[in-house]
């Protein structure tokens, strides 16, 4: 038999994981409710973001989708996501309007996903919300702060 945990078992709540994973959710939260303002950002998605029906994994097509646009499956793996995962928030950013699948000029079996012009909109909403909520954090965390921040999960993310 193993040992019997401690019962001192705060370090589950406020383990570095724990504590980027409700940063990233703060984040995203902050560039939706942004977008959703945004008078750039087309009625009927700004209406979709405020009423929350855009989420935080709809972000994933928006923060990996090339402007050349992709095949399904490298969008996913890029994602790190399910092909089925990505296949479904596809279908749901092209009803949309967002996205589109084209045939492939390199692939007659294969289909890229696109971006639509107004799918090219959102994405410039995106790029302005997420420069507005970096510098609210840097704000809210100091100058100093939000660059060692950076740097420390720049090298994180790519040691």
């Amino acid at each position: 038999m193993g040992e019997t945990p401690s019962s001192d078992d705060r370090w589950r709540q406020a383990h570095l994981g724990r504590l980027l994973g409700h940063a990233l959710r703060r984040f995203d939260a902050r560039v939706l409710q942004l977008m959703a303002r945004d008078v750039q950002v087309p009625l009927a998605l700004s209406n979709l973001a405020a009423r929350e029906q855009v989420s935080a994994a709809h972000v994933h097509i928006t923060r990996h989708l090339s402007l050349n646009g992709d095949r399904l499956t490298d969008l996913a793996e890029r994602a790190g996501m399910a092909k089925q995962s990505m296949a479904s928030l596809v279908d749901q950013c092209e009803a949309w309007g967002l996205v589109t699948r084209e045939a492939d000029p390199h692939d007659a079996r294969a289909r890229l996903v696109r971006f639509t012009p107004t799918g090219l909109a959102w994405l410039e909403a995106f790029r302005g919300a997420v420069a507005q909520a970096e510098a609210e954090f840097r704000a809210e965390v100091g100058s100093e702060v939000a660059t060692v921040v950076a740097l420390g999960l720049e090298a994180y993310a790519n040691g």
